[in-house]
C-alpha cells in the first residue's frame, strides 16, 4: 500500500482518460509527482490528505502545446509570458513550447537563455523555447542543446516577425542537423508575393479578408511542404510540419501510433479543425491566420488525418494581437489569433459532435507531444510522472465573453460561442494553478527536458 504522507492530494472517483482508455480511478499526488493510481474510492488517505471528489469529472494529463507565441520580449502590448501562461493554465495547458519571432528574435543562444530566465520568473506553467533559423545563424543552431531546445523553428514563408530562410545552402545545412527536430512553417514566398501583386493590381488596398486563402494559396502551402519533406528525407533531419491547412499536405504523411518512430510528423491547429472559409464573412481578420483557414473540405480532411494517425499533434499557434491591430485594412492587419485558453474545450466540443473522441484528444494533445519531442516524465498519467493534470466537466456549459477572456489582448474569435465542457482544476507539478474555475495565483514552473 502507498505510504501516506502529509500534504498529499487524492483525486477521487474521476473518469480517467489516459492511454486509450476511460475508466474510473483515484489518482494520488505527493509533492510534484503522481504517487499512485488506484481503483475508484481505494486511494489511501491520512489526516494531511486533501480529497478532491471528482465524480462526474474527466481526469486527463495536462495539455502540452507545442506551438505558441507569447510575445515576450518586445511585443508585450499583445501578451507576455505571465498573462498568456495564465490563460493557458485556465484552459488545461500545463506545458508550452514558444516560438522565436519576438523582439529581439530568438536566434542566438544568449537570446534563448534570456527567454528561459523570464519564464522562470513569470510563467505559471512549464516552459520551453525554440531557437529560430536565419540565413546566417547556422553556427548558433549547431550549438543548441538538444536536451533543452524542443526544435529549430524554420520559416519557409514569411509571417509575423519575418524570419524567412531563403538561402539554399543554409536550408541544406539545417536539414543535415540530426540531433534536433526541425519544425517548419511551410508557405512558398514566391507564390504568395505573386498573388499579392495580382490582388493589389486588381483591388488596390481594398482587399477583403476572405481573399486571404487565395493570396496565401493552397499551392503555396503544398509546394513548400513538399520541399521541406524532400529536404528532410535527403538530409536525414526529423521534420515536424506545423499547422497543416490543406487536404493535399496530409498525403505527405504516413500513419503510425508512435510519432517518435517517424521521420516526418505533423501538427494540426485548433482553428483549422474548427473554422472554415465561411467564417471570413462575419469575423474578417479575426480568423486570419498564416496559413489560412480554408474550405470545409480541407477542415474535414484534417480531422480525418487526425483520426487516421497521419496528423500526430493538435496545438494552437496561439498568437495574440490587439483588436486595433486586427481591425486594420487587410494588408496592414497581422495574422494570428488567441486560442490557448479555449483549445481543449474546442476539441471536447468536437467530441460532443461525434467528430473526435476524448481518448483521441488526449493522445494528440498530451501523449503525442511528449512522445514526439521526447519530453521527460510528462504527457501521461503514470506513477512517478510529474503531476501535470486537469479535471474537466463534460456537462458544464459556458459562453465565451469579454468578462471571462484572460488573454492580455482581451478578445477571442470565439466570443459568443457556448461550449458544453469546462476546465475545472489544473495541476502543474502538483501545484493547483487553476482551481474550481479560477486562477489560484500559485506557480511552480519547470523547464521542459527532452530525451535525445
Amino acid at each position: 500500500m502507498q505510504e501516506i504522507e502529509e500534504n498529499q492530494t487524492v483525486i477521487r472517483n474521476a473518469l480517467l482518460i489516459n492511454e486509450e482508455s476511460m475508466r474510473k480511478a483515484d489518482v494520488m499526488i505527493a509533492g510534484d509527482c503522481i504517487a499512485g493510481i488506484f481503483p475508484p474510492g481505494k486511494a489511501p488517505s491520512g489526516a494531511g490528505t486533501k480529497i478532491i471528489e471528482a465524480s462526474g469529472l474527466w481526469l486527463m494529463p495536462g495539455i502540452i502545446d507545442d506551438h505558441v507565441h507569447f510575445r515576450e520580449p518586445g511585443l508585450t502590448h499583445k501578451g507576455d509570458i505571465a498573462s498568456e501562461s495564465a490563460a493557458a493554465a485556465a484552459g488545461g495547458v500545463t506545458s508550452f513550447m514558444e516560438m522565436p519571432n519576438t523582439l529581439p528574435q530568438t536566434v542566438t543562444i544568449s537570446e534563448w537563455e534570456e527567454k528561459n530566465r523570464l519564464a522562470a520568473e513569470k510563467s505559471v506553467i512549464n516552459y520551453s523555447f525554440y531557437i529560430g533559423a536565419t540565413d546566417s545563424n547556422i553556427d548558433e543552431l549547431r550549438r543548441a542543446d538538444s536536451s533543452l531546445v524542443p526544435a529549430i523553428k524554420l520559416f519557409m514563408g514569411a509571417s509575423t516577425g519575418n524570419m524567412l530562410v531563403s538561402d539554399s545552402s543554409t536550408l541544406e545545412a539545417i536539414f543535415r542537423l540530426r540531433n534536433i527536430p526541425v519544425a517548419c512553417h511551410c508557405e512558398d514566398e514566391k507564390i504568395i508575393q505573386a498573388n499579392i501583386a495580382g490582388y493589389r493590381a486588381k483591388y488596390g488596398e481594398a482587399v477583403d479578408p476572405s481573399c486571404h486563402p487565395l493570396i496565401r494559396s493552397r499551392e503555396a502551402a503544398i509546394a513548400s511542404s513538399q520541399t521541406a519533406a524532400y529536404l528532410a528525407r535527403r538530409g536525414g533531419a526529423r521534420l515536424h510540419l506545423l499547422h497543416l491547412s490543406t487536404a493535399e499536405e496530409t498525403r505527405l504523411l504516413t500513419p503510425g501510433a508512435d510519432p517518435a518512430a517517424k521521420q516526418i510528423t505533423a501538427e494540426a491547429c485548433v482553428h483549422h479543425l474548427w473554422f472554415d472559409d465561411s467564417s471570413y464573412a462575419s469575423k474578417g481578420n479575426l480568423v486570419r491566420w498564416n496559413p489560412p483557414v480554408r474550405t470545409a473540405a480541407d477542415r474535414e480532411a484534417l480531422l480525418s488525418a487526425v483520426r487516421e494517425g497521419l496528423v500526430d499533434v493538435i496545438a494552437t499557434d496561439h498568437a495574440p494581437h490587439t483588436l486595433e491591430e486586427k481591425s486594420a485594412p487587410y494588408f496592414k492587419a497581422p495574422s494570428g489569433g488567441p486560442t490557448i485558453q479555449h483549445s481543449l474545450v474546442m476539441m471536447l466540443e468536437l467530441c460532443h459532435r461525434g467528430e473526435l473522441t476524448p481518448e483521441l484528444v488526449v493522445r494528440k494533445m498530451c501523449h503525442n507531444p511528449a512522445l514526439l519531442f521526447g519530453i521527460t516524465d510528462r504527457g501521461f498519467v503514470r506513477e512517478g510522472y510529474k503531476a501535470d493534470l486537469l479535471l474537466a466537466d463534460p456537462a458544464a456549459p459556458w459562453t465565451v465573453n469579454k468578462e471571462n477572456i484572460l488573454y492580455r489582448c482581451g478578445w477571442s474569435p470565439l466570443e459568443g460561442t457556448t461550449f458544453r465542457s469546462s476546465v475545472i482544476t489544473v495541476f502543474a507539478n502538483g501545484v493547483p494553478v487553476f482551481e474550481e474555475g479560477r486562477l489560484t495565483g500559485r506557480r511552480a514552473p519547470e523547464m521542459l527536458r527532452f530525451k535525445r
